[in-house]
Order: structure tokens, then sequence, then C-alpha cells
């Protein structure tokens, strides 16, 4: 995975396109910048290095993320680890966002990657009942 970068003064973002999944959150939330019909498709001059990384925090699945210092930046890092024929544990601090629209926040959790989960999107361990593999 290569990715490129776009610098703005003390941060960059970064770009990977192997992991864009083209929600177009960036596009909408800050059109001045991401210009996908448009190279560079990154133009930083278009807003201020605090919108940009504001924007960059509503990317769903971190194709675009900041590099530079964290306290000047403001991101975060998370981890996740992915266990054989189990969940995916994420260490924060994460905030969630629901498909109804409520936030939780927390410092850690275990997502279902079986599918079969009564409490999605969390783990409830159904992975090992029906011996999910992957």
């Amino acid at each position: 995975m290569s990715s490129k970068k776009y610098v703005k003064g003390d941060i960059t973002v970064l770009w990977n396109a192997d992991k864009c999944i083209h929600a177009a959150n960036c596009v909408n939330g800050l059109p001045n910048v991401f210009k996908p019909k448009e190279k560079p498709w990154i133009q930083v001059e278009g807003a201020t290095a605090e919108a940009i990384v504001a924007q960059v925090k509503e990317c769903p699945s971190g194709a675009l993320s900041i590099e530079g210092n964290e306290d000047s930046n403001g991101i975060e890092s998370a981890k996740a680890q992915v266990f054989a024929n189990g969940p995916v544990i994420v260490t924060g601090p994460l905030e969630i966002t629901h498909t109804d629209g409520t936030k939780t926040t927390m410092e850690r959790a275990a997502f279902c990657r079986c599918g079969a989960s009564e409490k999605k999107p969390f783990c409830d361990g159904t992975h090992k009942k029906i011996d999910f593999t992957g």
C-alpha cells in the first residue's frame, strides 16, 4: 500500500487509495479541498489545517489520515487487532456512530466479524458457537 502525501503547514494529509470505499464524506464535506476530477485531487490550500483535520476524521475507511505532531493535528491513534476466527478488537479513543445516529464513546471495543452477533456491531461470542472461520 502506498500513500500519497499533501502538505499543509505542520500537517500532512495521507491518502491510501487501496483503503478508499468512495463514501465521499471528504468531497461532500470540503469540496474546496477534495476534488476527485482534478489533479492533484487533494488541494490543501482550499481550507485551513483545522478544517482539513476535522474532515479527515470523518473518513470512514481510514483512507485519509493525518501525519504530524499529535498535539498539532488533534488526531489520536486507534489500534485494531483481527483475531483468527473471532472479532476485531479496537482500542481507542473511539467514537462509534450507530445506524440510528446515536453515538457511543469508549476506549476499547470488540466488533463482530461473523455476522451472527445479537449485539451488532459488537461481538457477543457467537462466532465460537457457529464455528466461524475467517
